[in-house]
């Protein structure tokens, strides 16, 4: 009976161990499951959803005459689509502006903010960024007539930004090492900073040289002086870890194999 006991003592601890072995592998399971949470909401979807700008010529611009949205940030949203769904076409792009790409990104609306979007320590502790795409700095358009040469020209003068841009803090602290008193005006997008210039609302227009050059015309000029090196890269929300993973992957091989920069000299950018 004592033999008996004991052997079926020793069966019910094999099968004990065998039930948290496999509740334990399920756990395992659903734990790997959760972390991939967010690339399988974009396969469920069928297409990755990406904020880009519409007003930022060969970045991000919707062309007027056909409404189609082409640049720079939408080859690369196309190559991460391309890792993750397999297939570059499988994207859909929303236009969004400085001021609207963050809450844009925090309600889900869409799973990927690649618009100008500079990287700062600040933001980091909001969202993911992959590792930069595309380096500039901030940069001065003044109309020609302006007799505007440089920052130490600018005491008194009205300075158009963007919302929420980070050309505004730039600016300032090189106004204050010159001793220039500067206004700010904001405005929502790039056009209506370029229309205030021409009007003469504005003496100035502020923003990351590159951006500044879909805007030159031949009343226009950007001064030589750069300011606080802008580096853009992709972001996302901080909770999609998987989704950020496949970003920095895609940016590392686009890099690698020089297909990066075959797409910057694809749209003549400097």
């Amino acid at each position: 009976m004592k033999r008996f006991s004991a052997f079926l003592l020793c069966i019910i601890m094999v099968l004990g161990l065998f039930v948290v072995g496999c509740g334990t592998n399920k756990q395992a399971q659903s734990n790997q499951g959760d972390t991939a949470g967010d690339i399988k909401a974009i396969k469920d979807r069928g297409v990755l959803k990406v904020g880009v700008k519409v007003d930022v010529p060969k970045f991000g611009f919707k062309d007027p005459q056909t409404n189609k949205i082409d640049g720079l940030e939408i080859d690369i949203a196309r190559a991460v689509a391309k890792k993750i769904l397999g297939d570059a076409n499988k994207i859909d792009v929303q236009g969004v502006t400085a001021k609207t790409r963050g809450p844009l990104l925090d309600n889900g609306e869409v799973d990927l903010v690649i618009a100008t979007f500079t990287i700062t320590e600040e933001r980091k502790q909001s969202y993911n960024f992959s590792d930069p795409y595309f380096q500039d700095g901030v940069a001065m358009m003044v109309k020609k007539s302006s007799g505007i040469q440089s920052v130490k020209d600018m005491n008194g003068k009205k300075i158009g930004v963007a919302q929420s841009a980070t050309s505004r803090k730039a600016l300032q602290e090189e106004a204050d090492k010159v001793g220039a008193k500067v206004q700010f005006l904001e405005f929502g997008t790039y056009p209506e900073i370029k229309t205030a210039l021409d009007s003469g609302r504005i003496d100035v227009f502020s923003v990351d040289g590159s951006i500044l050059a879909g805007y030159l015309d031949d009343t226009t000029t950007i001064l030589n002086d750069r300011f606080a090196p802008q580096q853009y890269g992709v972001a996302s929300k901080k909770s999609n870890a998987a989704l950020a993973k496949a970003v920095d992957e895609t940016i590392a091989e686009m890099k690698k194999s020089g297909e990066l920069d075959k797409l910057v000299q694809k749209w003549g950018i400097k």
